[in-house]
């Protein structure tokens, strides 16, 4: 029996999609062609595999994603990382909050900020940056109109230049839309156990 994972996690749960993904042996020539740039440009997963099926979609997605989520300037990968967490907590979606918190806490080699966002969500004690990093972008996910001229300056305040805001602005609306992808094409489970 598959269980579905439903608890935010640092442990990045598998993904079964609802769709049937396309298989890499199988693939034609344009889909493997859309499939060289994945998104985190190390491997080829479900996710993409059942992107794949709408291949002039997937041909400007990858090179989006990651130009978004991983291009040199502007905010660091971490803070990206905040953003996209923070999305994929309102969209509730597992899988995402997973992966970015996992990378999160890689990257800055501590989990203290993926522990407090877990444990106490929006009253998590974040540094000001990440608690104007992290508050924006859930105002963002909630309702886009919502994150105004008010929120700018907070982030302003709390030290992101001009070129930093439109990273999170990006990145955490990639994720609001990503989420809504994943929700619908498959679920989060847990991993099973290797024979």
């Amino acid at each position: 029996m598959t269980r579905i994972v439903h608890k935010f996690t640092r442990t990045v749960p598998d993904w079964q999609p609802r769709v049937t993904p396309v298989k890499l042996e199988e693939a034609s020539a344009e889909q493997l062609d859309a499939l060289k740039v994945t998104p985190s440009n190390t491997k080829v997963s479900a996710y993409v595999l059942t992107l794949a099926h709408d291949v002039e979609s997937l041909k400007v997605r990858s090179p989006l994603f990651n130009a978004i989520m991983y291009d040199p300037g502007g905010m660091s990968r971490a803070e990206r990382e905040v953003g996209a967490l923070a999305a994929s907590m309102v969209n509730r979606c597992i899988y995402c909050a997973a992966v970015h918190a996992d990378r999160h806490a890689k990257l800055e080699k501590s989990t203290e900020v993926t522990d407090q966002l877990f444990l106490n969500g929006p009253n998590a004690r974040l540094s000001p940056r990440d608690r104007a990093i992290f508050d924006f972008a859930v105002k963002l996910a909630k309702a886009p109109p919502e994150a105004g001229a008010e929120d700018m300056s907070k982030l302003r305040e709390a030290g992101l230049s001009e070129e930093e805001i439109l990273d999170l602005i990006l990145s955490s609306a990639l994720f609001g839309w990503a989420n809504r992808l994943m929700h619908v094409l498959g679920d989060p489970v847990a991993k099973t156990a290797k024979a």
